[in-house]
């Protein structure tokens, strides 16, 4: 391997596998990651931009900060004690991935140790801010728009699916607020004259077996609603979709880069890269609770023709157009 390769697979995975080497410092601050999901189950690029995040402060793994990971496994009872296991190793930070479980656990255990969440949908309803602006308190992060958008998604894969009446749902019972979203996804559908039937998968019920119950009562497309359980398993959720021939819309472009027909949202890449910046400076001095809650700017469209054409739909000029993206 070349070195120049070596040097880019370090930066890469430097957030999942620690180094034994640090560069001669006695006691490096310890930076802790908490996710509802796992490890590995998180995606290269959002890695890599929490790395180069992290690295605007001047810091890395292996040179002078130890990061202390903690995975739930999507076992969410799990997380109030993997969030207490951190405190106990005196971290400075608590970067909280996976959702509003984990940072909502942290939350419960601490009040005194920083936190950095990711992509939580309303960080105030959710009462771990104050406000967007001016946080207070121990906790700042990225405010997601994710279930928010849900609605829009929908009315979007039926853009491509026009003919669609009975709509599936794919939900995550343990989401927080997930029965409000539910609520407003059954007024915006019953408003254009669509039935959604739900399908409830978590860890203790199959994303296969959800689909397959969603397939028998004779959906016409899928909404895999905004959720790090979905995220973490996208490989499964788009095999799933493609089996049974059915067009659905996702939150994050990974999944259409990886196969799937259409998303709209916010770039979790840039989340994570946001979360690494405001975990630096955190570890420089600065205080969470004066660091705003940083909203998305940027929007994205991403749409795969290669699968549209696989489903025989036909994407329609105008959408082809707004499209931030069009995978061939």
């Amino acid at each position: 391997m070349s070195l120049k390769r070596f040097s880019l697979f370090v930066v890469g995975a430097a957030v999942l596998w620690p180094s034994p080497l640090f560069a001669q410092q006695t006691n490096p601050p310890i930076l802790g990651f908490l996710t509802s999901g796992t490890i590995r189950a998180l995606n290269k690029t959002w890695v890599s931009g929490f790395n180069r995040g992290l690295a605007e402060s001047g810091y890395a793994e292996g040179k002078n900060v130890i990061i202390e990971r903690r995975e739930a496994e999507d076992r969410y009872d799990r997380l109030p004690g993997l969030a207490a296991e951190l405190v106990e190793k005196k971290v400075s930070v608590i970067v909280a991935a996976g959702g509003p479980v984990s940072a909502l656990a942290v939350k419960k255990v601490t009040s005194t140790v920083p936190m950095v969440f990711t992509t939580i949908a309303d960080p105030v309803k959710s009462g771990l801010v104050a406000s967007l602006n001016h946080p207070g308190g121990n906790a700042t992060g990225m405010a997601g728009l994710t279930s928010e958008l849900d609605a829009k998604r929908m009315e979007m894969l039926l853009q491509l699916k026009p003919s669609a009446t009975t709509i599936g749902v794919l939900i995550n019972p343990n989401r927080p607020g997930v029965e409000a979203n539910n609520r407003e996804l059954e007024a915006a559908a019953k408003a254009i004259g669509r039935k959604l039937i739900f399908a409830k998968a978590d860890a203790d019920h199959p994303i296969a077996k959800a689909v397959e119950g969603l397939v028998e009562q004779k959906i016409d497309a899928l909404v895999v609603t905004a959720d790090p359980f979905f995220n973490f398993r996208r490989a499964e959720v788009i095999a799933l979709a493609a089996r049974y021939a059915l067009p659905a819309v996702y939150q994050w472009r990974e999944f259409v880069l990886d196969g799937g027909l259409i998303s709209y949202g916010p770039s979790i890449g840039d989340a994570y890269y946001q979360t690494g910046v405001y975990a630096g400076r955190i570890l420089k001095g600065e205080k969470p609770g004066e660091l705003p809650v940083i909203q998305p700017s940027k929007f994205e469209l991403v749409i795969s023709r290669k699968t549209a054409r696989t489903l025989g739909l036909e994407i329609p000029t105008v959408m082809l157009a707004r499209a931030d993206e069009v995978i061939e």
